[in-house]
């Protein structure tokens, strides 16, 4: 029993379960208007318009009301640095943390700065027609700013914190903010291009550090920490002016995969549609909740979440990606990570995160070998048939048993109390959804959505093992398919209805802000009044209702032989390779086939290069440049590529293995780890060439 039965016995197994339709109708068939399509419903669609919370119609009503009645309940939790130090072990300086227990605010606390931070940014000067732009990493701050906005009905521009100069200054100046709330790293990067922004006041300074009068001087604008404007309302308490459903409260600025980002204009009823929908999905959403938050709260899925979660009476940890788990970048050695200090019960991720977690899982039970090897793979090739049927091995003791010998050590890693898993972003591998549900033993809810959609869309159930497929339309929305002639897929296809996903529903914005052109392209309003959103992804409808998200048409690129390649389908398949922390296929249309950029795994890579005696100099650089390392990770994605089933022409026939990361700094990927494809490949424009150029 070894690496063998995840090489061979599991795939198969995977693809079986995944072929294998459930007989419960998740989805039901939907009269509506607009284009001619096919149309779903969820089997638990009541009105479009209803709320979880009867009589709420606004974030800042659903936040009030929460305060009420969990008043003594704690909401927002952080971590306080206890000792800090420079670690320059592979080759580059990286800060390494020693984080305390978390410290809590009571709802009732939470309460009371978010009403003085609404008074104080009123007697700032900030008038109500005005807008804010908060720029900073989530933190609870981040969250008391937002609700403190709201309560003004002031709407809430969101950027994030890793965004490049150009993008930045194109935000703030598109919706002409003049007050904006960032922390002591932002704040650097505001002054620096002070001198191109055009309507910015104010600045709103969320760390309490002593500001230099020199910013003042060099910017004109009026700097005040966060703390004072909380002391200031809260001497001098101004009334609230709250919303209504139809106001702005947030103009979202996507992370700007391809170009400039675009600013999303939603409602309090819109982000309000999904937070509904969502609390009705997840089964028993409550006061014993911990989420644990790290995600960017510019992004919807994490506002989404954090509103909801407070809005049941559950608790909000605060933590970072480089802080997530004890053997994270940025933690001390010996110390320990968020989760295991918050031991959440809930928590967001996106696909990369729970890929990191499954390859650092495996690198650790490859490593060990031995007894705790094969106890390791027999656990998980008893478990796998037991998620979809007691075909061999059951559910009930046998999941205890294992758990207790096998995967309560991988539990751990996320603080052992994990219940359920909200995914969203991007598509999650079969492998890894199979990976996490059961060595983690709680389900992923895999959902799709858009920032236009205010996160929703879709939503698998909780009781859905399947995988591959992001469940039926969430409450409040329609989904349909039109049929999309150009790339061959129509709702007429056999055996399942195919097309391009258009979302329907209250969750749908208003639009584009100063981008007609955009909005016009991309929203449409039917005969009765329901909004629609065209994504530009392509899905298929499962007999029970489920929807499969199989390509984008933006990502599809003809050949010189008039063969079609979906780029992103091919990337999630290659993706799997142990070798690859990231990949970028690159289809030329004057060429007859593929090339692909490889950001190589660091510990995979070295682990190889130890066993085969390959000697680099601790020169990970020089060791991605040998012809063996090429031919080694090329015929890694040979493997997975056969696995997945992909056309000769799909394959890369050439690649370059790439060292270092490519994270949102580098400008490469955004906040939300989606490839800006543009960018890099004007990048690596002379490296694509090359490939290309060889014969």
């Amino acid at each position: 029993m070894n690496a063998y039965i995840f090489g061979i016995v599991v795939p198969l197994l995977v693809i079986l379960f995944r072929t294998r339709s459930s007989t419960k109708r998740r989805g039901l068939p939907a009269d509506v208007g607009g284009e001619r399509g096919l149309a779903l419903r969820n089997h638990r669609f009541t009105s479009p318009l209803s709320s979880a919370w009867e009589g709420v119609t606004t974030l800042a009503e659903l936040f009030e009301r929460a305060c009420r009645e969990h008043h003594d309940r704690v909401l927002l939790g952080t971590r306080v640095e206890i000792a800090r130090e420079v670690d320059f072990s592979y080759g580059r300086r990286l800060e390494k943390l020693h984080l305390g227990d978390y410290h809590w605010l009571t709802y009732g606390r939470v309460f009371e700065s978010v009403t003085s931070f609404a008074s104080g940014l009123a007697l700032l000067g900030h008038r109500k027609e005005e807008r804010v732009a908060i720029f900073a990493e989530t933190r609870d701050r981040w969250f008391i700013a937002l609700q403190g906005c709201f309560r003004r009905n002031v709407t809430v521009v969101t950027i994030y914190s890793s965004l490049g100069e150009e993008a930045l200054c194109h935000s703030l100046n598109e919706t002409d903010v003049t007050t904006v709330i960032c922390g002591r790293k932002e704040l650097t990067s505001l002054v620096h291009i002070s001198s191109q922004l055009d309507s910015v006041k104010r600045v709103i300074c969320i760390d309490d550090d002593k500001i230099s009068s020199d910013l003042f001087a060099q910017t004109g604008w009026k700097i005040t920490s966060f703390a004072d404007v909380e002391s200031l309302g809260r001497d001098n308490p101004v009334e609230a002016d709250l919303p209504l459903s139809a106001d702005v409260a947030v103009i979202m600025y996507t992370s700007g995969s391809t170009g400039l980002p675009k600013g999303v204009m939603m409602t309090h009823g819109n982000v309000l549609a999904t937070v509904s929908s969502i609390m009705i999905i997840v089964p028993n959403l409550g006061p014993k909740d911990v989420y644990l938050a790290y995600l960017p709260m510019a992004h919807i899925l994490e506002l989404v979440a954090e509103n909801l979660i407070a809005a049941v009476g559950g608790s909000i940890g605060y933590g970072t990606p480089l802080t997530l788990t004890d053997t994270s970048n940025k933690i001390m050695k010996g110390k320990r990570g968020d989760a295991t200090a918050l031991m959440p019960t809930v928590m967001a991720a996106v696909p990369a995160i729970l890929d990191r977690v499954r390859e650092g899982v495996l690198k650790k039970v490859n490593a060990k070998g031995g007894l705790s090897k094969k106890l390791f793979y027999l656990a998980f090739a008893r478990r796998l048939p037991a998620l979809n049927g007691s075909w061999f091995g059951a559910w009930g003791w046998e999941k205890a048993l294992w758990n207790l010998l096998v995967f309560k050590k991988v539990q751990a890693i996320l603080g052992g109390r994990i219940r359920f898993i909200l995914c969203g972003g991007a598509p999650l591998s079969g492998d890894t959804q199979r990976f996490i549900n059961i060595c983690l033993g709680a389900p992923i809810g895999q959902g799709y959505g858009l920032t236009e959609t205010c996160a929703g869309g879709t939503f698998s159930d909780f009781d859905d093992t399947s995988v591959g497929r992001v469940g039926p339309p969430i409450p409040c929305s329609y989904i349909k398919l039109i049929d999309w002639p150009e790339g061959g897929y129509s709702t007429n296809d056999s055996p399942m209805p195919r097309g391009e996903i258009v979302i329907g529903g209250p969750n749908v914005s208003l639009g584009y802000f100063k981008n007609e052109e955009k909005t016009i392209e991309s929203y449409k309003v039917d005969e009765r009044g329901v909004r629609w959103f065209y994504t530009g992804d392509i899905g298929r409808f499962h007999k029970d209702g489920c929807i499969e998200i199989i390509d984008r048409k933006k990502d599809i690129v003809k050949l010189q032989h008039g063969e079609y390649v979906s780029l992103g389908k091919v990337e999630a398949t290659l993706s799997t390779s142990p070798y690859v922390d990231n990949i970028m296929l690159h289809a030329d249309p004057f060429h007859s086939y593929c090339v692909a950029l490889v950001v190589v795994s660091h510990p995979a890579l070295e682990q190889w290069a130890s066993q085969q005696g390959i000697d680099y100099s601790n020169n990970f650089s020089e060791l991605c440049r040998k012809e063996e390392t090429v031919k080694e990770v090329h015929a890694s994605l040979l493997k997975e590529a056969k696995k997945g089933r992909l056309e000769k022409f799909e394959i890369p026939a050439k690649i370059i293995c790439i060292s270092d990361p490519w994270t949102p700094e580098t400008g490469l990927v955004t906040a939300a780890l989606k490839l800006k494809r543009e960018v890099i490949r004007k990048a690596f424009q002379e490296e694509l060439s090359k490939l290309y150029a060889s014969v």
